[in-house]
């Protein structure tokens, strides 16, 4: 069975009430709902809403036409709940202290605050596709799994992005430099 036919089989179910699946969808997708949160809030707003994101799709599961195309849909209502939530809150500085190890440095937490905003600045595909790779640690197949992107898109997605990144924070490319 597919990852597309496993999605799709656990979807029905949930429409038809097993928590089961409920359970499993949400195992599956958090990670994916969570960074791509991150890409617009602070990390404590994106745990918060990851909770919400998932009960306001459940509520809504009955109107998602073909259910195979949950992980698009499922990430297109966080995008639109974080943008909700950016419209009524009063923006903040970014915070990467949660997303940094509590032992690290100024220096480092700086670092850390410096990357996150560099890659927020970037567009939506490079964004989502770099905060699930760097942020919630997700390899490409995974990521294309739970976004619903080809394999393709997501490694071009993250070839660029991290190309437009490496720009943005002011690092070499490595082949730029010879190596």
């Amino acid at each position: 069975m597919s990852e597309g036919e496993a999605v799709a089989a656990l979807v029905v179910d949930a429409r038809n009430g097993s928590a089961d699946a409920v359970r499993q969808l949400y195992e599956r997708f958090a990670r994916a709902v969570h960074g791509v949160l991150l890409g617009y809030l602070q990390p404590a707003d994106a745990d918060d809403l990851t909770h919400d994101v998932f009960e306001t799709a459940l509520r809504q599961l009955h109107e998602l036409r073909e259910p195979a195309a949950f992980p698009g849909w499922l990430l297109s209502i966080a995008r639109r709940a974080a943008l909700q939530r950016l419209r009524h809150a009063p923006r903040t500085q970014v915070d990467s202290g949660v997303l940094v190890d509590r032992g690290a440095s100024q220096e480092t937490r700086l670092e850390a605050q410096h990357a996150l905003a560099a890659i927020r600045a970037l567009p939506e595909a490079y964004r989502e596709t770099l905060m699930l790779r760097l942020v919630e640690g997700m390899t490409g197949p995974e990521i294309s799994e739970r976004t619903g992107l080809t394999h393709g898109t997501v490694r071009v997605n993250l070839h660029r992005g991290m190309g437009l990144l490496r720009k943005a924070l002011g690092v070499a490319d490595a082949q730029e430099v010879g190596t």
